[in-house]
């Protein structure tokens, strides 16, 4: 199936997802601080820039969005140009790995959460629903 948008409006809206401060981690970071989890967000001196940093676990949270980190359950790749995104969503996974390997080299613990752990069916987010972080 052809993509319903010309390649400049794909380009528009591709362009306007974000990378940071999105509902999910707002409501990720609420959950925190109700757990009474000090933290910091997008630290952007660390490796990968984490989403969260906990300084007092030494331990990173990234939450990955199924799309762009290529979730088995989630992750349905544009049919146009298919080649690039196969390649762009392999990288990002490839660089996740990577992250993750520095993290421990440096004896700290990263934590990558699905976006839909953090998801009720109805869309929601609802970070205690299925993960709990209290043990970090």
């Amino acid at each position: 199936m052809a993509d319903i948008f010309s390649k400049a409006d794909r380009s528009r809206i591709m362009s306007l997802v974000k990378s940071k401060h999105s509902k999910i981690e707002h409501n990720f970071a609420k959950f925190l601080r109700q757990s009474k989890i000090k933290f910091r967000r997008h630290v952007a001196k660390l490796p990968g820039k984490p989403d969260f940093l906990l300084p007092n676990k030494k331990t990173v949270i990234f939450v990955d969005s199924c799309f762009w980190h290529g979730c088995q359950y989630h992750c349905k790749l544009p049919q146009t140009n298919a080649s690039f995104w196969k390649k762009k969503i392999a990288r990002n996974k490839e660089r996740d790995r990577e992250i993750n390997k520095i993290y421990k080299k440096m004896g700290w613990t990263a934590v990558r959460v699905w976006e839909h752990r953090l998801k009720k069916q109805d869309g929601r987010t609802a970070p205690g629903q299925s993960i709990n972080f209290l043990d970090i």
